[in-house]
């Protein structure tokens, strides 16, 4: 179990507790409903001793959470505030470094990188193999450090391109990005364009205004209509993360926002602009995407390479992709999130 996840979920320890007694009926448990409740309850024990042993042989994924549970913290805190472990489906959250390499090697490579980067036309066989051989320094630069988004983009500056937004999600969580998103959001379209057509009150009418901007059925646009409506359904705040300005060096309009995706050269917000940018702290960290989907999903692919938290004003839309459209993390799923899964038949 280890081999896959350092903290393993509920039904984590119940899928495994299932197939032991299934591999092996001897062991089922008489007397129990289920027949493994206590294989269950003994692999967690069992998990959480293993775990103290890696953290004393040194396990990244471990002795970051090393001295955390004390309730006589010296800052304040309550126990476990600051206990780091995977909590959006990581399956590479704190990954050891590859043998032989150290902190030194590492930033030699992060080095190399940096001037690989600076050339017109990088290359993009170096730039793969460098971040392939960095993503455990990088991982632990980023989950432990927390550095301003400024930072990453200095050290990092090869992240912020899409090709490598696309692996290093693939690092993280073990799925592709592009795919797995156009695929579920094209499988969602068809239901949920006839959930905003029978929306009523207040979200029926933007949801109406949405479907009147829709054009044409060209697959682009019932994909931006899609993500444009989603949170109006989830009940988030979409004019707190869908901005638009002229020129990007105008940044007045988005310095305050933490999250959000920049239309660029638009009068008016469209369904589907010319040109979409990322915002990141207040700073424009790509601005070249062809698309509202295409953005989505490259802004859906950092905030995992960046360890970041969803946005208060979209979290439910995010927490949607991710538990319902990429099936990652927590199989409970928040009432609201539930609801439209529901509705939705998935």
């Amino acid at each position: 179990m280890y081999a896959f996840k350092a903290y393993p979920t509920k039904e984590d320890f119940e899928t495994v507790a299932k197939a032991l007694v299934q591999t092996h009926p001897c062991l089922k448990e008489t007397g129990s409903h289920s027949g493994w409740n206590g294989w269950k309850n003994s692999l967690k024990f069992k998990m959480g001793n293993y775990r103290t042993k890696m953290r004393q042989l040194g396990r990244l994924d471990v002795t970051v959470n090393g001295g955390k549970r004390r309730s006589d913290t010296t800052n304040g805190d309550p126990p476990n505030t600051q206990i780091k472990k995977p909590k959006k489906g990581e399956i590479n959250f704190l990954p050891d470094f590859p043998e032989g390499m150290t902190d030194q090697n590492m930033e030699v490579a992060r080095e190399v990188l940096v001037n690989e980067m600076m050339k017109t036309k990088p290359k993009e066989s170096l730039v793969k193999k460098e971040m392939d051989v960095t993503f455990a320094f990088r991982r632990k630069e980023i989950v432990n450090e927390k550095p301003a988004i400024s930072q990453v983009v200095h050290r990092w500056p090869a992240l912020f391109t899409e090709n490598q937004v696309y692996y290093e999600f693939g690092r993280v969580v073990g799925k592709n990005l592009r795919e797995n998103f156009l695929d579920a959001l094209d499988n969602l379209s068809p239901s949920l364009m006839d959930l905003f057509k029978k929306k009523k009150g207040l979200t029926g009418q933007l949801l109406a205004e949405l479907l009147y901007q829709t054009k044409t059925t060209e697959p682009t646009d019932v994909r931006c209509l899609c993500l444009r409506g989603l949170p109006v359904t989830l009940g988030d705040d979409p004019s707190a993360f869908f901005k638009t300005c002229f020129d990007t060096a105008d940044n007045d309009l988005y310095r305050q926002t933490p999250v959000g995706l920049l239309f660029i050269g638009e009068e008016n917000l469209k369904l589907n602009p010319s040109k979409v940018g990322i915002i990141l702290e207040g700073n424009v960290v790509m601005d070249d995407l062809a698309n509202l989907p295409q953005a989505f999903y490259v802004l859906f692919g950092l905030i995992y390479a960046l360890h970041l938290d969803y946005p208060r004003y979209m979290k439910n839309t995010f927490c949607f992709v991710q538990q319902v459209m990429f099936n990652l993390g927590k199989s409970e799923l928040p009432p609201k999130i539930q609801t439209l899964k529901n509705q939705l038949a998935v």
